[in-house]
């Protein structure tokens, strides 16, 4: 690989055209850059220049080596400055969060992106341990969980709530335990965990989700009430994610005595640096959501 010290004391050399200049403007000593020039020559193996008393005009190599040394010292020159740019407006921005809430976020997010096109929106749809995994591992720079995450090299911050509702057919009218029972459990990611607190706080006979029968599964937030549109059991989930969901006739929320709803958290890795970006957004998703 070629020394670019040396090159860029070549390049600037042919474009000045004198080596005492030359010497100036890079603060150097001639001598200095006489022997930038030897070392470059040494190691491509060939004459770069041809010397006439003071002056001097490039062999074939060394205009070879002017033409593409510019390249690459240009090519340079832009990667370091665009590692320094930290702009809230321009640059990526990587975030992964449960189903959900991403339903919300997503749409909100892409209407902020919309004003500033040098942004961009990298949404992954996750299970809360996916999510806390993918901060760990600096996958991303913004995380939505709905459980403090349990690593000690991320950080949770509570942003806001969501309800948790019971969903079945719309023929439904009402449901008690039995009812449930008898329909059956339309499973997803997080559903334990939903159920676990909306059926946990109104139901006294639930220990677990075990014990209904499992009648289906789906990872896809769009998809999971699909099933129950179509008279297929019962499920917990989020607001969000129901009020997503395109068939809203065919299908029912439940009142409950007990109103549940559960905890939303903004979740950076700690000992990850935070760009004026990943900030920005973070801003955004704090006033989507808004403590609601």
């Amino acid at each position: 690989m070629i020394n670019p010290i040396w090159l860029k004391t070549f390049c600037t050399l042919v474009e000045v055209k004198h080596f005492t200049k030359t010497a100036d403007k890079l603060f150097m000593t001639q001598s200095g850059v006489s022997q930038h020039i030897r070392k470059l020559e040494n190691y491509v193996g060939s004459a770069l220049l041809v010397r006439t008393g003071k002056s001097f005009s490039l062999t074939e190599v060394g205009q070879r080596l002017y033409q593409q040394g510019k390249e690459i010292l240009n090519a340079n020159e832009l990667l370091a400055h665009s590692l320094l740019i930290d702009e809230p407006h321009v640059g990526e921005v990587k975030l992964a969060s449960p189903g959900s809430i991403g339903i919300k976020l997503y749409d909100a997010l892409l209407d902020v992106q919309t004003l500033y096109n040098e942004l961009a929106i990298d949404y992954r749809f996750a299970p809360n341990e996916d999510v806390e995994h993918k901060l760990k591992n600096k996958v991303i720079d913004i995380g939505l969980t709905t459980e403090l995450c349990k690593e000690e090299s991320v950080i949770s911050e509570h942003i806001g709530y969501e309800q948790l509702v019971l969903v079945t057919h719309h023929t439904n009218h009402s449901v008690d335990w039995k009812t449930l029972v008898s329909l059956g459990f339309v499973s997803h990611p997080d559903a334990a965990h939903h159920a676990n607190l909306l059926l946990g706080s109104n139901f006294k006979q639930y220990h677990s989700v075990k014990q209904f029968r499992k009648v289906g599964f789906s990872n896809q937030i769009g998809l999971i009430l699909e099933p129950i549109s179509r008279g297929i059991g019962f499920t917990v989930l989020p607001q969000f994610a129901v009020s997503a969901f395109a068939k809203q006739a065919l299908i029912k929320i439940h009142p409950l005595t007990h109103y549940v709803k559960e905890s939303l958290y903004l979740c950076r890795n700690r000992q990850a640096y935070i760009t004026k970006r990943s900030e920005f957004i973070a801003n955004q998703i704090r006033e989507v959501i808004g403590l609601t």
